[in-house]
């Protein structure tokens, strides 16, 4: 597939166009990154209620288990420790809960920060992209044929603009159904260049 034209300005521009739409494509991507940690610094506070959770089920853990030791009254004491201790990993849960929430919020703000403008770029750029080397590909392949020459001008004949045409000959139409080898060639060459392909001798 011929991605770029034969002709120094237009190759410049389709160049520039594409390091622009590249670039546009990666600023998306970094403002998305920048949105996700925005957001995912919102987790910290569930981590805090998690981390208290953790240590207050551990102390009530630990306590209950140093005051079940002792005789006779210890098992009535440790009771409520290890209720307590229950209620820190309900805590620590919710923590977990919250963390996971805001993640999950701030992958789909970034997703949606970068899909949105990835996708108007490929559609805007890729389109005329793949339209231009699609018929840049196929005039080069048709001016390889053995009778190219003729179906570009023919080509010509029917995309051209009329002053261009008349810029070749007075009556291009009529030159061409005769076969004249200039004329042909020539109209040959305007429709290749509309395409961005040199006629190689």
């Amino acid at each position: 597939m011929k991605l770029y034209s034969d002709y120094p300005a237009r190759r410049t521009a389709q160049i520039v166009a594409d390091v622009v739409a590249l670039a546009l494509i990666a600023a998306s991507v970094a403002l998305a990154m920048l949105v996700h940690a925005s957001i995912a610094v919102l987790a910290a506070f569930g981590q805090t209620v998690e981390d208290a959770g953790n240590g207050f089920e551990q102390t009530m853990a630990d306590a209950g288990e140093a005051l079940g030791g002792i005789p006779l009254i210890g098992e009535g004491i440790r009771q409520p420790f290890d209720a307590a201790s229950g209620a820190g990993t309900l805590l620590a849960e919710a923590g977990q809960a919250q963390q996971d929430s805001v993640m999950a919020a701030a992958l789909i703000a970034a997703i949606a920060v970068a899909a949105v403008p990835i996708l108007l770029i490929l559609l805007i750029w890729m389109r005329a992209r793949l339209g231009w080397a699609r018929r840049a590909t196929q005039a080069r392949n048709l001016a390889r044929l053995p009778d190219g020459l003729d179906l570009l001008a023919l080509r010509a004949l029917v995309n051209a603009d009329h002053r261009e045409l008349h810029g070749i000959d007075r009556e291009p139409v009529d030159a061409w159904r005769r076969g004249e080898r200039p004329v042909v060639r020539a109209l040959a060459q305007l429709e290749l260049r509309e395409a961005g392909v040199r006629l190689r001798a």
